[in-house]
């Protein structure tokens, strides 16, 4: 009922920056869905990145991130992004977009983000 969607993914050299973006399949972000970025790399856990709600806009940083990572949401589009700069070559992952409403946590299949050095 809710499936989020990744775009955005791609190759990007080492120092350049790449914006991705989340929507919902079918439908809208709603209320108090809280909307979180995450990244896996191969062979390292999963790592929340970055986290904002809906309506109001709070947002929260892993501590490491906040440097290089902004997440924001656009309504007229219905979609929340992550931009990335700076990134490294560490930073090659496959990106999740999370929605969480009601409690339940929906995940998308991700999008591939890989960094050439």
């Amino acid at each position: 009922q809710v499936q989020p969607v990744e775009s955005g993914g791609g190759l990007v050299q080492a120092g350049g920056s790449l914006t991705l973006s989340c929507s919902v399949s079918g439908g809208t972000f709603v209320g108090d869905d809280m909307v979180a970025w995450y990244r896996q790399a191969p062979g390292k856990e999963r790592e929340v990145i970055a986290t904002i709600t809906w309506d109001d806009g709070s947002r929260h940083y892993t501590d490491s991130m906040r440097s290089r990572f902004t997440i924001y949401r656009n309504y007229h589009e219905n979609r929340a992004f992550l931009h990335m700069n700076g990134l490294k070559f560490e930073d090659t992952a496959i990106y999740c977009c999370s929605v969480k409403r009601s409690s339940v946590e929906y995940w998308g299949q991700g999008t591939q983000v890989a960094i050439s050095s």
